[in-house]
């Protein structure tokens, strides 16, 4: 329930942006993540700034091309992003905090008991599972309608 000393626990005012991970939050996430990559032309943004952008994206549903220029550009934000999910890291860091929240809560790591709703159960028959940058990406173009590709024959 929001109490008044419920508000102060959660009010973020020491961030630039209420999606902004407090120290206290980065101290949980940081041992979780990976080491940042070599630079190659451009210097490596800290890993911090990007989960924050990221977070930015997520929370307040803006498109990349308007993420704020006090984050990391778009395309390095988003190249991390895609480049987490398909590496795992945001499943595993997902899962640590989902364990640590269940034993701060006093129960057990894994959950038990499972329920099932008609709801949840079409749902899962219409796609099961599907990473969510998957399922928004473009199709891609057909070959067979392009032009050039017919006019190339390959070689054997």
């Amino acid at each position: 329930m929001w109490t008044n000393d419920n508000r102060a626990t959660y009010e973020r005012k020491s961030c630039r942006y209420p999606s902004d991970l407090t120290d206290e939050e980065w101290a949980i996430i940081a041992p979780l993540m990976p080491p940042p990559r070599k630079a190659r032309r451009h210097p490596v943004p800290e890993t911090r700034d990007l989960l924050n952008a990221i977070l930015y994206v997520l929370t307040t549903g803006c498109q990349w091309r308007q993420l704020p220029k006090d984050f990391p550009s778009k395309s390095v934000v988003h190249d991390y992003l895609v480049c987490w999910d398909r590496d795992g890291v945001l499943a595993r860091v997902h899962d640590a905090l989902y364990v640590q929240a269940r034993e701060l809560a006093g129960r057990n790591a894994t959950a038990s008991l499972g329920i099932v709703d008609s709801q949840s159960v079409k749902s899962a028959e219409k796609g099961g599972l599907r990473s969510t940058l998957a399922g928004t990406m473009p199709a891609r173009r057909s070959k067979a309608r392009s032009a050039t590709s017919a006019s190339i024959r390959k070689a054997c």
